[in-house]
């Protein structure tokens, strides 16, 4: 099951796609973590990353598609995988279809992450991690015991950069016309189911399993 998940950042591609992954044994593969990673590391892809990210922009394409290249190649993909935050432009998912092309594979399903963009802006700002353990936390759905302070492992929560507020309402924007030609290129294959993301995370996910069931 080669999978795309899409949408706006805030949609819950994300999360969706990690429980995914323990659903059905594939790898959630996250352009997003990867990068962070590389920005952790200090590594020189990171430190080209960050600059764009604190932004609220894209990474260069070639960038992009270099390190998703790569990761499709490892053999826990061989199985399938759950792309999320790749593609984001049309250059991208072209090379996605020559990628998969190359190693004799294609994708079975784009799905589209849709919810309203107050509640994207909610979601977004009100999200805090802690940057020793990695832990996720949101300041009214999700949060710590203690305010600020990360229940695993006892370090203070931060806000990322790119979810302060101006940088989300550029994020956005960004985001909205890549995603609009995303869903044409898809619709024109034939590969692009809308749905609707609201809901708490466990019924989404009940929503998610049954869509992939009856089209899959």
């Amino acid at each position: 099951m080669n999978l795309v998940l899409m949408g706006l950042p805030g949609a819950g591609k994300g999360t969706q796609a990690g429980l995914l992954e323990e659903k059905y044994e594939i790898p959630h593969v996250s352009t997003g973590d990867m990068f962070r990673a590389a920005i952790k590391n200090e590594t020189e892809l990171g430190k080209e990353a960050k600059s764009y990210m604190d932004e609220g922009e894209l990474v260069p394409d070639e960038v992009t598609i270099g390190i998703v290249r790569e990761r499709l190649k490892k053999p826990d993909c061989q199985g399938g995988f759950i792309l999320d935050g790749f593609p984001r432009t049309v250059e991208q998912a072209e090379a996605l279809d020559e990628i998969l092309e190359n190693q004799e594979s294609s994708l079975d399903l784009v799905i589209s992450m849709v919810l309203p963009e107050d509640e994207l802006m909610k979601r977004l700002t009100g999200r805090r991690v802690c940057p020793e353990c990695g832990e996720n936390y949101h300041t009214e759905y999700s949060p710590p015991e203690k305010e600020g302070v990360c229940d695993r492992c006892g370090a203070e929560l931060i806000q990322r950069s790119d979810d302060r507020e101006d940088t989300v309402k550029r994020r956005l924007e960004v985001n909205r016309e890549k995603i609009k030609n995303l869903q044409d290129y898809y619709q024109d294959r034939d590969l692009l189911v809308e749905f609707d993301a609201s809901g708490d995370v466990e019924e989404v996910h009940g929503r998610f399993v049954e869509l992939l069931e009856d089209s899959l």
